[in-house]
């Protein structure tokens, strides 16, 4: 066997796939998991009803629009902008849910990647985000 063939140097070798070493892109479609929580709670006729709401969120769906407007208005990271690909971010209501969640079930960061498409990475920053502009506000 040629050793040659088999060996690439360091050098030449891919050392991550993503923008932070040792983490890999994973493509999550943004929009479509804000499209879906928005048919789930928030859109009228949504699946869930308003007791559903207040079960899963502890608090009534009048409580939460009130924080997410509020947090909305202080903090510029609950604004949604685009990235630098040009896609949308997360949008303001996937950050405080995810936020909430977290809080609310002490629910661990890599539990918000399946249902909501946020990365384990992201989700500390959106917690704290949340709980700074609370205690802001």
């Amino acid at each position: 066997m040629d050793v040659a063939m088999v060996y690439q140097p360091i050098e030449e070798q891919r050392q991550w796939g993503g923008s932070i070493v040792g983490c890999f892109y994973k493509p999550r479609n943004r929009v479509m998991t804000h499209a879906n929580m928005m048919n789930n709670y928030f859109n009228p006729n949504s699946v869930y009803t308003e007791d559903d709401f207040r079960r899963r969120f502890r608090m009534r769906p009048h409580v939460f629009k009130r924080l997410l407007h509020d947090v909305h208005q202080v903090n510029p990271y609950f604004q949604q902008k685009l990235n630098r690909a040009g896609r949308p971010s997360f949008s303001p209501y996937q950050k405080v849910t995810v936020a909430l969640r977290m809080m609310t079930y002490a629910s661990p960061a890599d539990s918000m990647d399946e249902t909501y498409g946020m990365s384990e990475s992201t989700c500390p920053d959106t917690f704290a985000e949340l709980c700074n502009t609370i205690v802001q506000l």
